[in-house]
Formats: structure tokens, C-alpha cells, sequence
């Protein structure tokens, strides 16, 4: 049974950091497109940064372009998140996923993505 499970969550102020971790179990994810999404209270889920399974492809929204960096490791089944330069509009749920379909181009759709973790929340105080 596949398991995706977030950790690094928290409140923080505006202007700092939080790193994101998804760790993957029950199976193995070298070859997917990891993807981090973000849900705000009455918003719909939308896609925040992914990063293809060689790691060749890397996709950012423009609200975190610059401030948002993806890494994968795969040895660790693991993708990471790290969020510089927070601002209380980054305030949501944030959700890793895995699309298993073997791709060269991150997708950017909810749709593409088959496993999704609980969530971890990060709040940005102004």
C-alpha cells in the first residue's frame, strides 16, 4: 500500500523559511513526477512546484518562482519543499503527490497525479 506522508508544516512569520518533506513508502518512486500542491481555505487545490523522475524537469507556479526550490532523493523516496521568503498568502494545506505515469515534462493537473499525502499545514503570520 502506497503511503505519502508530509512533515515540516507549521506557523511561521512573514519573511521566513519552512522545508517541506513527502516521504513515499510502499513503494518505490524513481521514475515519477513528484508534484507539491496547495489548498487555502474555500480555493481549489492548485499546483505549487513538481519535479520529473530523472530530475531534468523542474516546474514552479509563478506566486513562488524564486522563492520555492523542489529537490527529490531518490534513495529516500523523498521530496522536499523548501519555501524561502513566506508570505501570508502562502497560507494553505499543502499536499505532495506522485504521478506514476513515466513522463519527461512535470504535469501541472491535479488530474495527472494517482497517490496524494494527508497534507501539512503552513501558516503565514503578516
Amino acid at each position: 500500500q502506497v503511503q505519502l506522508v508530509e512533515s515540516g508544516g507549521g506557523l511561521v512569520q512573514a519573511g521566513g523559511s519552512l522545508r517541506l518533506s513527502c516521504a513515499a513508502s510502499g513503494r518505490t518512486f524513481g521514475y515519477a513526477s513528484l508534484g507539491w500542491f496547495r489548498q487555502a481555505p474555500g480555493k481549489e487545490r492548485e499546483f505549487a512546484a513538481g519535479i520529473s523522475g530523472s530530475g531534468g524537469d523542474i516546474a514552479y507556479a509563478d506566486f513562488v518562482k524564486g522563492r520555492f526550490t523542489i529537490s527529490r532523493d531518490n534513495a529516500k523516496n523523498t521530496v522536499y519543499l523548501q519555501m524561502n521568503s513566506l508570505k501570508p498568502e502562502d497560507t494553505a494545506v499543502y499536499y505532495c503527490a506522485v504521478d506514476t505515469f513515466p513522463r519527461t515534462k512535470v504535469p501541472v493537473s491535479t488530474a495527472n497525479y494517482d497517490y496524494w499525502g494527508q497534507g501539512t499545514q503552513v501558516t503565514v503570520s503578516s
